[in-house]
C-alpha cells in the first residue's frame, strides 16, 4: 500500500485545540468492523458497549513536561531541549532547537541553576544525548522549569496541565500523552467496573516519533520509532483470564494495542516482561490480543491511521473518517474518539 492511500481532506477549524469539559461528553463514533456500520454517540455511554467480563486496558504512562530553556554558560545563547528518551540515570536524548549551538561539550543553565546539563553526542538522526545535572530529584526540579509538550498542531495555551494527563497517569516518562485515556472519568471508571468490566493497566512510554510523518511512498519500508513498554504479572493474568472465558480485550489507545500486540509476538502469549518496540502495524497485520479499540482520529498518512485501518479494515476506516468530516467531529489529541469493535 502507498501512503497516499491513507490521505483525506480535513478543515484545520476541526483540529481541537482545546479539551471537551467535562473530560466524559466528548462525541464517540461506534464503528462495527465487521459491516463497517457506524454510530454516532458520547463517550459517556461507551459503557452500553461494554459487557460483563470484558477488560479495558490502560496505558498508565504519566507525561513529562519534557519542554526546558537552557542559555549557554560563556555566551548566554537561550536553546530549547525536548526530552525525548531517557537513557539512563539523568542521561536523555533530546531534541534540541537551535541545534548548532549544542555541539559535544557545551554546557547549559536552567532556571538560575537549579539544573545544568552537557551535551555528551549527537546521535545519527540529529538528537543531542544530553547528561543533566542538579541538587536533589531531577524530576523534582523538571517540574519548576519544564513545560507541557504540546503536539505541533496545538497553538492555544493549555491552562490547566493535567488536562493532558489521565486521569490514571502514575508513571513518568511520556513525552506526548496517550490520548484515547484523556476522555476517561473518575467516576465512569467505576462505573465500569461496577458492571463487571476489568481493568488493568500496562505502560508505555510515548516518544514525539508518534507525530513523525511517513515521508516514504511504499508503507513498508517506513522505520518505526522505538518506546520502552512494561506488562506487569498482574495484567498478563487478568488479560489470559479475560481470553479464558471468553472476555473481550479492549484497548485504550493505540499505545496499549501496540505493547499487547508486541509482547504476544515476541513471547508468543501474554506474559510479564518489558523491553523496546518498533511495532509497525499496518494493513495485513495479524492482531492476537486485542477485539476492540478506543481511540482518537488521527493524522492523514501517519502510521496511528494505517493502525487503525488494520484492524477495522481500510475501507472502513475511510468511510468513518470521511463521515467524521462531513458530522463535523472534533480530530487528534483533544478531540473526539472512536470506538471499534
Amino acid at each position: 500500500m502507498k501512503t497516499s492511500d491513507f490521505y483525506y481532506d480535513l478543515p484545520e477549524e476541526l483540529i481541537a485545540q482545546k479539551p471537551a469539559e467535562p473530560r466524559d461528553s466528548s462525541r464517540l463514533l461506534v464503528i462495527d468492523r465487521k459491516t463497517g456500520e457506524l454510530s454516532h454517540e458520547h463517550f459517556y455511554n461507551i459503557l452500553e458497549h461494554l459487557r460483563e467480563g470484558d477488560c479495558l486496558i490502560l496505558n498508565d504512562s504519566r507525561v513529562l513536561p519534557a519542554r526546558i530553556f537552557g542559555s549557554k554558560k560563556g555566551t548566554g545563547a537561550k536553546v530549547e531541549f525536548l526530552l525525548l528518551k531517557n537513557i539512563s540515570g539523568s542521561r536523555w536524548e533530546t531534541l534540541t532547537k537551535p541545534g548548532r549551538k549544542a555541539k559535544p561539550g557545551a554546557e547549559f543553565i536552567f532556571g538560575d541553576g537549579i539544573m545544568t546539563c552537557t551535551v555528551a553526542d549527537v546521535t545519527e538522526d540529529g538528537n543531542r544525548i544530553v547528561d543533566f545535572q542538579c541538587d536533589g530529584s531531577f524530576y523534582e526540579a523538571l517540574d519548576k522549569l519544564g513545560q507541557m509538550p504540546l503536539p505541533p498542531y496545538i497553538h492555544e495555551k493549555l491552562e490547566d496541565q493535567e488536562r493532558y494527563q489521565t486521569v490514571y497517569s502514575r508513571e513518568r516518562g511520556s513525552a506526548a500523552a496517550p490520548t484515547a485515556g484523556l476522555h476517561f472519568t473518575k467516576e465512569l471508571l467505576e462505573k465500569a467496573e461496577e458492571k463487571g468490566v476489568k481493568i488493568g493497566f500496562v505502560t508505555l512510554h510515548v516518544g514525539l516519533g508518534t507525530f513523525r510523518p511517513v515521508k516514504v511512498d511504499d508503507v513498508t519500508k517506513h522505520k518505526m520509532h522505538s518506546e520502552h513498554y512494561e506488562i506487569s504479572e498482574q495484567t498478563a493474568s487478568l488479560i489470559n483470564e479475560t481470553k479464558k472465558n471468553g472476555g473481550r480485550i479492549i484497548s485504550v489507545g493505540t499505545t496499549s494495542c501496540r505493547t499487547l500486540e508486541t509482547v504476544a509476538k515476541k513471547e508468543g502469549c501474554i506474559r510479564a516482561s518489558e523491553g523496546w518496540t518498533d511495532i509497525f502495524i499496518y494493513p495485513g497485520f495479524k492482531f492476537e490480543v486485542i477485539d476492540g479499540l478506543i481511540t482518537n482520529f488521527h493524522l492523514p498518512e501517519s502510521t496511528l491511521i494505517m493502525l487503525v485501518s488494520a484492524f477495522a479494515g481500510f475501507d472502513n476506516i475511510m468511510n468513518a473518517y470521511k463521515t467524521a468530516v462531513k458530522e463535523k467531529y472534533r480530530f487528534f489529541s483533544f478531540g473526539d474518539c472512536t470506538l471499534i469493535v
